[in-house]
């Protein structure tokens, strides 16, 4: 069975709107493990916001590791109920989110990859829909902004997995759902 698997920037305050703030940050190391995410990963499931932004910038990237090549290439399912045009790979989920993720779970081949998209997050929390999160916590205080886990949210116990601190102060911290 496939997972369902969260990777997202995330600030000390538990911002993830607009993660510019994430660029002085960045290194190798990360850079090493979003590529292995990725590559570990058969398709990326996303919300339209997401969507719409990544299939703007991503299809002209280009990198000497390939990352570019494999998201781009890879089947990309998103949930939305406005947009009619799929393009950069896509296929739409317009109805029961729920149902059509419980499916895709069941499918063979490799995990299901979230970037961003907290709206479809929130949704598949509800349901114990995500498997494992990858929080990429940035040793900065945004202030303000979109969280990740918004205020009321229910409460979900989590199992530590893994942790890796970069160079750059950035704590990787990775959880597995103790209900899937």
């Amino acid at each position: 069975m496939r997972k369902v698997i969260v990777s997202m920037y995330v600030s000390l305050d538990g911002v993830i709107e607009n993660p510019a703030w994430t660029a002085p940050y960045f290194n190798e190391e990360i850079g090493k493990f979003q590529n292995e995410l990725l590559f570990s990963s058969g398709a990326l499931l996303l919300g339209r916001e997401t969507y719409q932004g990544m299939s703007e910038a991503w299809p002209t990237m280009k990198d000497e590791d390939g990352f570019a090549d494999r998201i781009n290439n890879m089947p990309k399912f998103v949930v939305t109920t406005t947009l009619e045009e799929a393009k950069w790979n896509a296929s739409f989920i317009k109805e029961n989110i729920v149902k059509e993720v419980k499916q895709l779970k069941q499918q063979p081949g490799q995990d299901l990859l979230i970037y961003g998209s907290s709206k479809l997050i929130q949704t598949l929390m509800q349901h114990d829909l995500i498997d494992e999160y990858h929080l990429i916590v940035n040793p900065v205080i945004v202030g303000s902004g979109k969280r990740l886990f918004k205020e009321g949210s229910e409460q979900k116990d989590l199992k530590l997995v893994n942790t890796k601190t970069t160079d750059t102060g950035v704590v990787i911290l990775s959880y597995q759902s103790k209900n899937n």
